[in-house]
């Protein structure tokens, strides 16, 4: 192994040489509590520290890195406290996640690190987010993120190096390439010589770098580092190394042929750098067994300390507390009597308008939302109005965009995607359910992200434009589901969504769009999330519904005679308003819930159960539900109609009157 040291001064050399140790003695020990019982997984990093060591150290100390599960050299480089480290380890209280989340799946805004998802590839994404947010602002950093070479095999890889691309995001995108993806070899990953083969295929600067040579490794990104922060644009720099233990210790080495660890037990990242320093005369063995000693008695003492800490004792409330950032909006009525006439559609124009004067770190992220101003004219005029900057066409890629919204956010930013329709958001599901969500709840890291869904049927568009699928993210914690049925509550609850610090999916029906009309305040005003609306007052039985549901039910109450119900709007499908519910059907002792959503798996089971559970003493009939059918949304206007409940709705609603 060839070093050249080129400018680099005797101090930063030890400074590399102790960076590589820490890592290194780490995992000795780890290694050794793992067969003790102690900890209960260990994925090893041994043999590829140079690679986190190298990286790390050509940061500046606030530019952030996205690692993955053997980059303990990031941590260690960032100075994270070991004893906090090690009890993250134990999964113990005062670890980064609460004993709520494994090893390396943290982060920690003071290190500026954020942690990975066991799904490896969103983090890509993350990565262009907070890039964004560094270039939008002319901050003048770069940003690292981590992919092994399996992970390069996935979407999300695509998706994240080509936006960043498109945007000309300063991301350095490292890939590990040890040759084998858990035990699949990089020959049944892909087809190319090089993984940085891939890079000009995206229009960028690749290269491919000895992963276990230190110096090779720091002089290269610090290189590129320092480009990038004067010229935004991503690198995609290949690692080559090799992993010396299994892809986590209990999966074993007996896939790998025992030539290549003779081959690369020769090419040790700290034994040759080692070497390299003993001939340079910088280190001899008495300096090296002295500075071993020295990190070995500081990894015992934090090891110890966080041994003696006691176990977790479960605190329900904080548990269930933590879910969600806590917020406490003010509500904010109108400053003047001004009114006008506006379609639903205008009303959501008219709330992001409003908020991106309010605030000035909001983009607005979507396919073909700039100029085109969206597939429903949603954001027509707001590219000239507020800059390309801050309105943001998207490739189509909504994994992608949906985890830049959320590096976007940690970095200080609020962000608004749009949906082309909210069928789409299938290829964004793992981005919303696995990071969106859970993010607070794992590490405290707030996410102020609003995705906006175009949803719902009737319009003869088939069934992948038109389908109901909120209920597929009410079963996610850490998610709010907001979908209103009129202009006012439109406005009103998409500006409290934007002021709320956590991730809101805020559905839009786009019958609706240009059906509903209202005459509502001309000023910026905000409603309560997670409270429902009295739409009509009665004795006899209690309506629940949402969204087009409002209006299906209203023109049914009209058809019939002699009717008195509450209507309910929930306006929230999460957290819904469970105090309003029951305290209307304790009132009336009926209860139907109608909603859009296929019958089976749809929100009304839940709202049922909730209801017979805490109500059924005060039930005069059993709790019914009406809901479209358990088949995918047709193409054919009388398909569609049969498929969408309203007629089965009246029916039901007169047999439940008359039980």
């Amino acid at each position: 192994m060839v070093f050249n040291r080129l400018d680099i001064s005797d101090k930063k050399l030890i400074e590399l040489y102790k960076g590589l140790l820490y890592p290194r003695l780490i995992e000795e020990k780890m290694l050794k509590l793992l067969r003790q019982g102690k900890i209960t997984k260990w994925f090893s990093g041994i043999g590829q520290e140079a690679i986190s060591v190298g990286a790390i150290s050509a940061l500046q100390t606030d530019e952030f890195v996205l690692p993955l599960i053997r980059n303990l050299g990031v941590f260690t480089g960032r100075k994270i406290p070991l004893q906090k480290l090690f009890l993250q380890f134990q999964g113990k209280k005062n670890g980064f996640t609460k004993g709520r989340d494994r090893s390396f799946h943290f982060g920690s805004i003071e290190h500026s690190i954020v942690g990975m998802i066991s799904h490896l590839g969103p983090q890509l994404a993350v990565a262009d987010g907070i890039a964004l947010y560094n270039k939008i602002n002319k901050e003048k950093k770069a940003t690292i993120v981590f992919s092994g070479d399996g992970g390069t095999s996935e979407g999300d890889f695509h998706e994240g190096v080509n936006l960043a691309a498109v945007w000309d995001l300063p991301v350095i995108f490292i890939i590990e390439n040890n040759g084998y993806g858990l035990s699949t070899p990089s020959n049944e990953q892909f087809k190319c010589k090089s993984i940085a083969d891939k890079g000009p295929g995206y229009g960028i600067e690749s290269i491919s770098i000895d992963g276990n040579n230190i110096l090779e490794v720091y002089s290269t990104i610090k290189h590129y580092a320092e480009l990038i922060r004067e010229e935004p644009r991503p690198i995609l720099i290949e690692a080559r190394t090799f992993r010396m233990r299994g892809h986590e210790e209990a999966s074993g080495t007996k896939y790998v042929p025992k030539q290549l660890f003779e081959e690369w037990k020769t090419k040790d990242p700290i034994a040759n750098f080692e070497q390299y320093l003993i001939n340079e005369k910088l280190l001899n063995e008495n300096s090296i067994q002295e500075i071993r000693k020295e990190i070995d008695i500081e990894i015992n003492e934090a090891w110890d300390a966080s041994e003696d800490e006691p176990q977790i004792i479960p605190n329900l409330k904080e548990e269930l507390d933590d879910v969600y950032k806590i917020h406490k909006p003010e509500i904010v009525y109108p400053i003047s009597e001004l009114k006008s006439e506006k379609r639903f559609i205008n009303s959501i124009t008219d709330a992001l308008s409003m908020a991106m004067e309010k605030y000035p770190e909001l983009v607005l992220m979507g396919q073909d939302i700039a100029e085109y101003g969206g597939a429903f004219k949603v954001t027509d005029g707001f590219v000239n109005q507020y800059g390309k900057a801050r309105v943001r066409n998207t490739p189509l890629c909504e994994s992608a965009i949906l985890g830049a919204a959320m590096g976007y956010s940690i970095k200080g930013g609020k962000a608004v995607v749009e949906m082309q329709f909210a069928d789409f958001v299938t290829s964004g599901f793992n981005q919303i359910v696995n990071n969106l969500a859970k993010l607070h709840y794992r590490w405290g890291q707030n996410v102020d992200v609003v995705v906006r869904m175009p949803t719902g049927g009737g319009v003869g568009a088939g069934p992948f434009h038109s389908q109901s699928n909120e209920a597929w993210f009410t079963h996610t914690p850490g998610l709010k589901i907001v979908y209103p049925s009129n202009p006012f509550d439109a406005k009103g609850l998409l500006l409290a969504s934007i002021e709320d610090p956590n991730p809101v999916l805020f559905f839009e029906h786009k019958v609706l769009y240009r059906s509903m009309h209202d005459i509502i305040p001309d000023d910026y005003y905000t409603q309560e999330i997670g409270k429902a609306r009295l739409v009509h007052e009665g004795n006899d039985i209690t309506i629940i519904t949402y969204g087009m549901g409002v209006h299906w039910a209203e023109d049914v109450i009209r058809s019939i005679d002699n009717i008195s119900c509450d209507l309910i709007d929930l306006r929230t499908l999460l957290p819904w308003d469970k105090e309003t519910v029951e305290r209307s059907v304790k009132k009336t002792g009926k209860c139907l819930i109608l909603h859009e959503d296929c019958l089976t798996g749809g929100i009304g089971g839940e709202i049922a159960a909730y209801v017979s559970e805490n109500c059924f003493e005060f039930l005069d009939a059993p709790v019914m539900r009406e809901a479209s059918l358990d088949t995918p949304v047709p193409f054919s206007i009388e398909l569609e109609h049969q498929f969408l409940p309203k007629e089965r709705f009246k029916n039901k609603l007169k047999k439940l009157l008359e039980y």
